[in-house]
């Protein structure tokens, strides 16, 4: 028993099989087999290897980028004195690296002092007497921390006073057009260093000379190379208008895509790719909070000692630098194993054809039948060889 046993696992590890062919003389089917055999080798040929590069090994970027600002602006209030504007007032901070703000708009409340005044009317503010304001309390929505007491605003309204910086900023009367509408003539200079480091690939945006950067400007068309863009032109690629958005401010992407192709014939062709998209919301039917502000103070000391301060509102352009791209180099291991891959799909060609075959000819049945018995004489080979087998 034990020696039977033993011929038959002999006989599945060691047998061999091969399938019968079954050749049918049908032209359509002929066609149909091939075409989709050629099908199969244009993907591998066109979408794989060409579109692609499945032979490539790839690496993601890694970046570094730093900006600077340039330009002058001049703004005159009828109530003030004419001011000038250079890059050391309108850019906040000083210094970006993958972004940097625009100053464009502001709201200026001066001499403010600790000291305590009635706050705007509004449905929470306004009061008929000392017990509809609770003293303590403090709402970060508010403007400081009530005194308890409910004060004339006006000669018709009254509110609950806080203590907090007063006067207390009016940030309704914004500016528009915006103050420094002058802005758009800005220029930004954009500094960018890539590595891929599994290449030990290494490259900079700035690919000019000194006397032909002092010059040069970003234009898509005639200049695609200089990394000098001007800030109108930057909104307006985004399909933005810039004294629209310097009113209330908003947040710009300048997106550089460093997709190269490292091969041999190739790699002189790396070069950024500059593309401006707006990042902030910008729903006409949902407007709550629109663009895009931030408030700072300066703090001044008299003589006497006593504190007060200069707030702003600062509206106005947030750019931010995205820089994202990958590499592409020959690679023997991707290649075998993405080619491998895309041509195992030849085994499928078969089954297209069978189910053509048994599907839309006119003698699918008696093709049908010549198929069944081919599987019927497998079987009968596989049991003459389990029978032989058994007897040896």
């Amino acid at each position: 028993m034990s020696g039977t046993c033993c011929e038959e696992a002999l006989h599945y590890v060691l047998d061999y099989e091969t399938p019968k062919t079954l050749v049918i003389p049908n032209l359509r089917v002929g066609c149909v087999f091939r075409f989709t055999q050629l099908l199969v080798v244009l993907y591998v040929l066109v979408y794989v290897c060409v579109i692609q590069r499945a032979y490539q090994d790839t690496d993601s970027v890694l970046s570094t980028v730093t900006t600077k600002v340039k330009g002058f602006s001049l703004t005159n209030v009828s109530d003030q004195e004419p001011r000038f504007w250079d890059a050391a007032d309108y850019i906040i901070p000083p210094q970006g690296d993958e972004s940097f703000f625009v100053l464009t708009n502001m709201i200026v409340t001066p001499d403010q002092v600790q000291s305590r005044c009635p706050e705007p009317p509004s449905p929470s503010t306004v009061c008929v007497d000392d017990c509809d304001c609770i003293e303590g309390l403090n709402d970060p929505r508010r403007n400081g921390i009530q005194t308890g007491l409910c004060v004339n605003f006006s000669e018709t309204v009254q509110t609950c006073q806080v203590f907090s910086w007063c006067p207390l900023e009016n940030d309704t009367a914004l500016p528009n057009p915006a103050l420094l509408a002058s802005a758009e003539n800005f220029t930004v200079l954009i500094k960018n260093s890539v590595t891929y480091p599994k290449f030990k690939f290494h490259r900079r945006n700035i690919r000019v000379n000194s006397s032909y950067l002092r010059s040069c400007e970003f234009n898509r068309k005639t200049d695609p190379d200089c990394p000098i863009f001007r800030l109108k032109h930057i909104v307006s690629e985004a399909g933005e208008d810039f004294q629209e958005m310097a009113a209330k401010g908003g947040i710009m992407g300048i997106l550089i895509d460093w997709s190269c192709d490292l091969d041999w014939w190739w790699v002189d062709k790396c070069f950024p790719k500059y593309s401006f998209r707006r990042l902030d919301n910008k729903n006409p039917t949902n407007n709550v909070a629109p663009g895009y502000n931030f408030r700072f103070a300066k703090y001044y000391k008299s003589p006497e000692g006593e504190e007060s301060r200069t707030l702003t509102k600062a509206y106005g352009i947030r750019f931010d630098i995205i820089v994202f791209g990958t590499a592409g180099k020959f690679g023997i291991v991707p290649t075998i194993v993405n080619l491998g891959a895309a041509l195992s799909f030849l085994s499928l060609v078969p089954m297209v054809a069978d189910w053509f075959l048994l599907t839309c000819t006119s003698k699918r049945d008696y093709y049908s039948r010549q198929k069944v018995t081919h599987l019927k004489d497998d079987a009968e080979a596989e049991s003459i060889s389990m029978a032989t087998y058994g007897t040896s």
